[in-house]
């Protein structure tokens, strides 16, 4: 029986490629940011998979709030320490 289902890796970088025109469009530094977004994805790619979305979009947004919920939390526990001090 064949596939109905793309493998994740390529259909992910697939969906990442399809972004090509908006990151062009984006100034320069915040090419540099998008990029870094994306690589929140790939690093994701293995919950991604398991996932069974049809939307890749979806698995990218996620993959963003998750890396950026860690950021803050980190954030939030330096403030916290600073305080103490």
């Amino acid at each position: 029986m064949g596939r109905t289902v793309p493998s994740f890796r390529p259909a992910l970088e697939h969906e990442i490629e399809s972004w090509k025109d908006f990151k062009r469009a984006l100034r320069p530094e915040d090419q540099k940011i998008f990029d870094k977004l994306m690589n929140f994805a790939r690093i994701h790619a293995d919950a991604g998979s398991l996932s069974a979305r049809p939307m890749l979009s979806e698995i990218l947004f996620i993959s963003f709030a998750i890396e950026q919920e860690k950021r803050i939390e980190s954030l939030e526990k330096r403030v916290q320490e600073l305080e103490k001090k």
